[in-house]
């Protein structure tokens, strides 16, 4: 009837399917990986600081802009007069006037990596590899400039972005998969740097970002080896059975402390 309840049942509240409905299935799987600011602070943080930045870049008036931009760029005669500050600052700016991509980078890439190993770690996936990767390609640069198989020009052009942190963490974030999934996502990553070089040419990414994508992998092993499981602490005798609530042995009398 209507009005009858089953014995040793608690009540169900009406549309209690629909709302279980709503929050299980690939719904729930979707909400459980979107970025929070608990779960992803640095992802959302570095974003923000991203969106910031690229509008100050639209907006503000040009020659400021060039002039921040000359100062944070990571060529090669900045690097030997101030490698620090080229370094922290080249990443704060994007290579390009628009956000929305590097939106769908942070969110598919940087994300899942932070949720998966902290964001301590993924902080220092990024900053590893944005760091080797400028290094390596301005490195490069320098040499092939040395030996006259370079124009000298490219000692100065502006070199910012954050392309090489994100590909880092996505040859990190392949490490975390079993190997079908590892291979399909090196083989993005691959695409991706493909992508670029036949899109823009350039000397110092055709370098860079391969560089960044191997920088990633080499922290697999570490990664992994921080994410093991601890074994579970061997049972002392008697503690287990008293915090199961069975009877402890009869011994002595019991005090009254009242």
């Amino acid at each position: 009837m209507a009005g009858e309840r089953w014995p040793g049942r608690a009540p169900v509240a009406p549309y209690a399917g629909l709302r279980l409905g709503l929050r299980s299935g690939p719904l729930q799987w979707a909400l459980d990986r979107l970025p929070t600011p608990r779960r992803n602070p640095f992802t959302l943080l570095y974003l923000a600081v991203l969106a910031g930045t690229t509008v100050l870049a639209r907006d503000a008036d040009p020659a400021l802009v060039h002039r921040l931009q000359e100062l944070s760029s990571t060529d090669g005669h900045h690097l030997l007069q101030a490698p620090v500050r080229s370094l922290l600052l080249s990443g704060l700016w994007l290579a390009g006037p628009d956000w929305l991509p590097y939106l769908w980078g942070f969110a598919f890439i940087v994300a899942p990596l932070e949720r998966l190993v902290g964001w301590r770690r993924a902080v220092g996936v990024f900053a590893a590899g944005h760091v080797v990767a400028t290094l390596v390609s301005q490195g490069a640069v320098a040499v092939l400039v040395a030996t006259g198989h370079a124009d000298r020009g490219l000692l100065d052009e502006l070199d910012i972005g954050v392309s090489y942190g994100v590909l880092a963490t996505l040859g990190a974030l392949a490490g975390q998969f079993r190997w079908p999934g590892r291979l399909l996502v090196l083989a993005g990553g691959a695409l991706l740097v493909l992508r670029q070089l036949q899109s823009d040419p350039d000397l110092v990414t055709a370098i860079g970002h391969p560089t960044a994508l191997l920088v990633g992998i080499g922290l697999w092993w570490p990664l992994r080896r921080r994410r093991r499981p601890r074994r579970p602490a061997a049972p002392v005798p008697g503690v287990g059975a008293a915090a199961a609530g069975q009877p402890k042995p009869a011994g002595g009398p019991v005090l009254d402390r009242a």
